[in-house]
């Protein structure tokens, strides 16, 4: 087995949704869900209205997703993949959510990140805060 093979058999033992981690993983799952149908519908239906809108909220969804499954997989490289998600995910909010403040014509309808999360009661925003801080405090967990 060569070195390589041995530290990522290592990693997929060291879970990180260890107590608030499965929480982290329950939201993030969640905004998965809510992103990604949102903007699919949205794309699929109406496009032309808004389509940096609807392209946002998926990248938004794809992120999640990322996030959600480096938080399952687990393991110093998935650790360090999370916490790069997790700032470009808070950098998105802050820019998009400022976007959407000062240039309202330019969003005819809302994001996942529109308003800093507001109708996502904020979440957007708090979510990864939350997950940079566990990522940065909690220990790998030793997992099944």
């Amino acid at each position: 087995m060569t070195s390589g093979e041995a530290e990522v058999g290592a990693d997929a033992g060291r879970r990180l949704i260890g107590g608030p981690g499965m929480l982290l993983v329950w939201f993030y799952g969640v905004m998965v869900v809510g992103a990604v149908s949102r903007s699919v519908y949205q794309i699929a239906t109406e496009f032309d209205r808004a389509p940096l809108a609807y392209s946002l909220s998926a990248v938004a969804g794809v992120v999640y997703g990322f996030i959600t499954y480096s938080l399952v997989r687990g393991g110093e490289a998935a650790r360090k993949a999370a916490q790069v998600c997790c700032a470009a995910e808070l950098a998105g909010v802050l820019i998009v959510g400022t976007w959407t403040l000062l240039d309202q014509a330019a969003f005819p309808d809302s994001t996942v990140w529109s308003d800093y999360g507001m109708g996502y009661v904020f979440i957007p925003v708090l979510l990864p805060l939350s997950a940079l801080y566990w990522l940065r405090k909690a220990p790998a967990q030793k997992g099944v």
